[in-house]
């Protein structure tokens, strides 16, 4: 008979996700994980494998609440301009609050492993496939609202959105001058209110 856990397995997802979130997968150490984690290497093996698989499990703890905030902070406006300008809006703000910036973790690991590794690459392009769902969805529905021109194509400005998203996300890590942040997220929202 398997013995019981006798961690939180949930809490210690969310300590090594944040471990990865702050150094990255190359420069967290075990110890760093399971020092955060409260939990011996032991424990770690044989709930998660090894390093690699504790950091697939991270990242997909991460897209799943990830992609359901995205959904209900774009569901929350009746308009479909207003609901993209309050979300590229408050992408911006939290980056700013926080310091140091860690930047999106799904984008931070497809910069880190994608190139290098065909399961994060996956796995991040999964992610961001699924973003490009969302965000057609919000423009579909601006559509049937007749709030959006009928002639867009709901698809393609997804795609293009979720683009201009991961672009955004990568330049706030350098910490630029706001207003040239505000100018650019401007930009990406006529793409919208252009509609």
């Amino acid at each position: 008979m398997a013995r019981p856990r006798e961690f939180d397995e949930d809490k210690a997802l969310d300590a090594a996700l944040h471990v990865f979130w702050e150094k990255g997968f190359e420069a967290a150490s075990l110890s760093d994980l399971t020092a955060r984690m409260g939990i011996q290497r032991p424990s770690l093996y044989s709930t998660f494998g090894d390093k690699k698989g504790l950091f697939e499990a991270a990242l997909r703890k991460y897209t799943g609440s990830h992609a359901a905030y995205v959904r209900t902070s774009l569901q929350k406006h009746p308009s479909v301009k207003e609901a993209f300008r309050s979300f590229f809006e408050d992408v911006v703000a939290k980056e700013y609050e926080k310091s140091p910036s860690w930047g999106c973790f799904c984008i931070n690991s497809m910069v880190e492993l994608a190139p290098h590794d065909e399961k994060f690459a996956v796995l991040t392009r999964e992610h961001q496939m699924y973003l490009s769902v969302i965000f057609q969805e919000t423009l579909e529905r601006g559509l049937r609202s007749g709030e959006l021109n009928a002639g867009i194509n709901a698809k393609s400005l997804a795609q293009t959105l979720v683009i201009s998203l991961i672009g955004l996300t990568v330049f706030l890590k350098s910490r630029p001058d706001r207003t040239v942040i505000d100018h650019f997220v401007q930009e990406i929202l006529t793409l919208v209110t252009i509609s």
